[in-house]
């Protein structure tokens, strides 16, 4: 009889439930597609029921439930701390009693109460732990160093590990208040964008700007001999302030804060190239620092495989430097590297390294997600009174010859992504030749900031043509975790998916794990000759990834998109 692990993050942000079967993903997915709410924190009650219904088995089956971090670990450091920075504190300390004294303070009882799995049947990894599983044991590396990066966990905010076969050995760690995640976080709240939402895009205006405040970034964040780091304690307050995360020595320090919402046009408004510049100078600080971490890594755990997760293992540019310039022949980042990964992790350290189960095959595909049945899709379009063509297996052709005409093509196929990043299953995919296209996907579909920049996906094949791709970001680009420099020869040709600074973050695409998507890039090479499509999620400006077929008829009667593919039906606009 199978055995059954239930892996699940939450209470934080990106809450996830993730199921193995015998130690094989069964199923994988954050809450807030099916709540709706962008980065849903509540425990994941209907992402773990999908899981469940998935693997076609009742929660009494499940033989552990597993929990990403340790809450009484984490209890004691905000205690610990709100004693340390007394009287700084007491704003923050009746704010994060009330949070704990409710419910995750007795997290073992409401798990209980919430899932229905009997208290005897839990387990609690630690967080960072759970970050190391996650990119370890999806890994297709028998030996690898393993570093974690993020805001904080229990203490670390910064973890090494060593990885060998199915075992995990802790090597070091940063401790809070100490945090490269924070640190980007309160760059990205001084340039006015929600703290774990806005921090793609500081990445992507870092791109307009000068690295102008190096010195002043080296004073904020100062890296050791010991490849480790510190940060500047009496600018950066997010240990003891319930709401700000730096103190007015920050903009004495950068100069004045972005407004929210402010127009952003460096080239025409001298305070956005001065933000533009804090943005590129707080991203080279990063990168430096990770690259600092990463070398360490290598000296401390000498394996050619470097194993990444973490918040901070979603910036792109960094791992593109990582691969290019770092010690590593190889590099691995977990897809989905934030918490919602940890769900995964917690899993995984459930069934190897606690239960001592031999690892499986390495994760190829991010299609873990939910699959609407196609009757069920039928019935819908049809209650709805859409206008739609069942096209079935030929719509990646159809779709191809779509965008060749210029359109701006829906296309929703398959099981969908785990992590945040659109792979050809919840996509919106244009032309990439045109630098058009992407102001008016910006402007009229997305509805987002105009300085963003879209990604490329390119057949694997193809890619030396048009992509400088290190050996190291083999398995990175394949799930578009990292950007690369578009040859200079190929920029204008990929107007659309070329950022400012000449680079892509590409998504290169195998026909093995992706055999329609693949051959939709087929198509639209066969119309225009150009074997790249501009990729980005399908969603809204503030919405999660479009989930079932409603999520996505609604964003198609809101947006300005041409056409929805819809599992192999196509929808058109009613004009």
């Amino acid at each position: 009889m199978p055995s059954y692990v239930l892996g699940i993050s939450g209470l934080y942000h990106d809450a996830a439930a993730v199921l193995l079967e015998d130690g094989k993903i069964v199923a994988a997915a954050q809450e807030e597609r099916f709540s709706r709410l962008k980065h849903d924190a509540a425990l994941p009650v209907r992402a773990a029921q999908y899981c469940l219904e998935t693997a076609g088995i009742p929660v009494s089956r499940v033989d552990w439930l597993v929990f990403y971090e340790k809450p009484l670990r984490k209890f004691e450091r905000i205690v610990s701390t709100a004693v340390a920075t007394f009287p700084r504190s007491w704003r923050s300390f009746p704010r994060q009693m009330h949070h704990w004294l409710g419910d995750r303070l007795w997290l073992r009882a409401n798990l209980t109460s919430a899932f229905g799995v009997s208290p005897e049947r839990m387990m609690f990894c630690e967080h960072h732990l759970s970050h190391a599983a996650s990119a370890f044991y999806c890994s297709p590396h028998d030996e690898a160093a393993i570093l974690c990066v993020d805001g904080v966990g229990e203490w670390a905010t910064t973890s090494l590990w060593r990885g060998s076969g199915s075992a995990i050995e802790p090597v070091s760690e940063v401790r809070w208040p100490h945090s490269i995640g924070l640190f980007y976080s309160a760059i990205t709240a001084h340039l006015g964008f929600a703290v774990n939402e806005g921090e793609y895009k500081v990445m992507g205006m870092a791109a307009y700007g000068q690295p102008r405040f190096r010195e002043e970034m080296s004073r904020l964040l100062r890296l050791d001999s010991e490849g480790g780091y510190s940060v500047d304690l009496d600018t950066f307050s997010w240990h003891w302030h319930p709401t700000e995360p730096a103190t007015a020595r920050l903009a004495r320090l950068l100069g004045p804060p972005r407004f929210p919402g402010t127009p952003f046009t460096p080239r025409l408004d001298p305070l956005a190239q001065h933000h533009a510049d804090v943005a590129a100078s707080a991203q080279a600080a990063t990168e430096e620092a990770l690259l600092h971490l990463v070398r360490h890594a290598h000296a401390a755990v000498p394996a050619p495989a470097l194993c990444l997760a973490g918040g901070v293992a979603l910036n792109a540019v960094c791992n593109g430097r990582i691969a290019a310039e770092g010690p590593h022949a190889h590099l691995w980042v977990q897809p989905a590297a934030g918490d919602a990964g940890g769900a995964m992790g917690a899993a995984m350290w459930a069934w190897h390294g606690v239960l001592g189960n031999p690892r499986g095959p390495a994760l190829r595909s991010c299609a873990l997600g939910r699959e609407v049945a196609r009757d069920r899709t039928a019935e819908l379009l049809a209650d709805l009174g859409a206008r739609f063509d069942d096209l079935g297996d030929d719509a990646p052709e159809r779709a191809g010859r779509d965008l060749a005409e210029g359109k701006v093509v829906a296309w929703v196929d398959g099981r969908e992504e785990w992590g945040p990043r659109a792979l050809g299953q919840r996509s919106i995919l244009a032309d990439p030749r045109s630098a058009e296209v992407a102001e008016r996907v910006n402007r009229s579909v997305k509805f987002r900031e105009p300085f963003r920049p879209f990604a490329p996906s390119v057949r694997a094949g193809a890619a030396p043509r048009y992509f400088d791709i290190p050996a190291a970001a083999a398995s990175t680009s394949r799930f578009m975790l990292s950007t690369h420099p578009v040859l200079p020869e190929a920029q204008a040709g990929l107007a659309a998916v070329t950022h400012v600074d000449g680079t892509a973050r590409v998504q290169v695409v195998d026909a093995d794990t992706s055999p329609r998507f693949d051959r939709l890039l087929g198509a639209f090479e066969e119309a225009t000759g150009v074997p790249v499509l501009l990729n980005t999620s399908f969603n809204l400006k503030g919405e999660p990834l479009v989930s079932t077929p409603v999520d996505a008829l609604a964003a198609f009667a809101r947006s300005d998109l041409d056409t929805l593919y819809l599992n192999g039906f196509r929808v058109e606009r009613m004009r």
